[in-house]
């Protein structure tokens, strides 16, 4: 639950606190270095800021730079790198720590271009490629940029700490899912390989987020973009296999089901978003295929629907006891999770 200035001062009309207390508690929130981000002019132009930075040295490389040379290239991405260090330790002694985690997510995002130029200059690239085709092409001699951009990404995440370090850590674990299917398939891998691949990558990546979402549970929410490109990957995967069975189908729509369960306990969007997704292609399907020609199909979906509604008046009802009882059932470091997340 996210504590606004209008729920503090809904408090004081119910006079659960005083408005000094109100005015003292919303001060101290806004000036915390461990707040999270948040949707205000401050932090658009933090992130708007940081992208464009990042963006430069990434999606938007010319190939002016391969005029530098290998040499070249390596050397400014390690300037660069340098300079991002300095301040992110400089941002970090202030306390502005959004700020400071973007500047660091740059030095991660700059590890690709650094080691393709250090491939350039030792004579170690494979093909006429240039950097500027890794965000757009899938090759398989990009895993050797992506393995050192982990590798530098995990000495930075465990050095900072900052949540938004992820980002660039998961969207290349998100780019490796590709590129991997590409090294397994001798550089030419088949769209139904691409997408099995695609799909257990995700589904380790998901894992891998539900791990660190219980580690770092009472310091930050470090697991948001490991889990936005991990159910990316893994439900892009899934819904690309090709199947005519209507028992896989099914199956299908159970999975979707199944994650937004998931996401409902753990209270992560993305999974129903995705899930609600999938769940409306599966209804798609049988309206425009199975039930082509029925009349009672849209009679009995709607049913359906006004039963859904009815379950979660049934839900709101008894929702704290049947949460009470559950949550007693599972792991003492999953129920203190979910407790921390729905405060």
């Amino acid at each position: 639950m996210k504590i606004t200035k209008q729920k503090l001062e809904s408090a004081v009309e119910e006079e659960i606190i005083s408005q000094e207390q109100a005015d003292k508690l919303f001060d101290f929130l806004k000036a915390s270095p461990s707040a999270g981000p948040s949707f205000d002019f401050t932090h658009v132009l933090y992130y708007m800021g940081g992208l464009i930075a990042i963006g430069a040295m990434t999606l938007f490389m010319t190939l002016g730079w391969e005029n530098f040379g290998g040499w070249g290239i390596f050397f400014i991405a390690l300037v660069y790198a340098i300079i991002g260090l300095i301040i992110t330790n400089h941002l970090q002694k202030k306390g502005h720590a959004i700020p400071a985690g973007i500047a660091a997510a740059f030095v991660v995002a700059l590890t690709p271009l650094a080691i393709y130029g250090l491939q350039q200059a030792m004579g170690w690239w494979p093909d006429e490629s240039t950097y500027q085709e890794y965000h757009r092409y899938i090759r398989w001699h990009w895993v050797y940029m992506e393995l050192g951009t982990l590798a530098v990404g995990a000495i930075i995440a465990y050095v900072y700490r900052y949540p938004f370090l992820e980002m660039p850590i998961a969207v290349t674990l998100w780019y490796m899912s590709m590129d991997v299917a590409a090294m397994l398939a001798d550089g030419s891998p088949g769209f139904e390989l691409r997408a099995l691949v695609s799909m257990y990558f995700g589904l380790m990546m998901i894992l891998f987020a539900f791990w660190v979402d219980i580690r770092s549970a009472k310091s930050g929410d470090y697991a948001f973009w490991l889990y936005l490109f991990g159910v990316l990957a893994f439900w892009g995967g899934l819904t690309s296999q090709h199947s005519d069975s209507e028992l896989s189908k099914f199956i299908y729509l159970c999975i979707n089901l199944v994650m937004i369960g998931v996401g409902v306990i753990l209270v992560r969007r993305v999974f129903v978003i995705f899930g609600a997704i999938g769940s409306t292609l599966y209804l798609g399907h049988l309206a425009n295929e199975v039930f082509k020609e029925s009349w009672l199909f849209p009679i009995a979906l709607t049913a359906i629907g006004l039963g859904i509604v009815y379950l979660g008046l049934i839900w709101q009802k008894h929702e704290k006891t049947i949460t009470e009882k559950v949550r007693g059932l599972l792991p003492l470091s999953l129920k203190a999770l979910l407790e921390e997340r729905t405060i």
